[in-house]
């Protein structure tokens, strides 16, 4: 495989992969009728009829800088 083709092929990469999120999505749905998302800021059951359900208030996103390196507190 030549460089530009190597190239090209992982461009695609980010499209792919939405892809396989999208069908993974659409699978669980219809094989176990809901799934479990994030979606704007809060955590939700969305079920096959098109019903949401609001299970948890997420915490507000922590901003960083590009290289910051966050660590773990200990579970104590």
């Amino acid at each position: 495989m030549s460089e530009a083709a190597m190239q090209d092929a992982e461009a695609r990469f980010p499209e792919l992969a939405a892809q396989a999120g999208r069908a993974a999505h659409q699978r669980a749905l219809q094989r176990l009728g809901k799934v479990v998302k994030a979606q704007d800021g809060q955590l939700v059951e969305a079920r096959a009829d098109g019903t949401v359900q609001v299970l948890h208030a997420l915490p507000v996103a922590t901003a960083v800088q590009r290289g910051m390196v966050l660590k773990r507190r200990s579970a104590r």
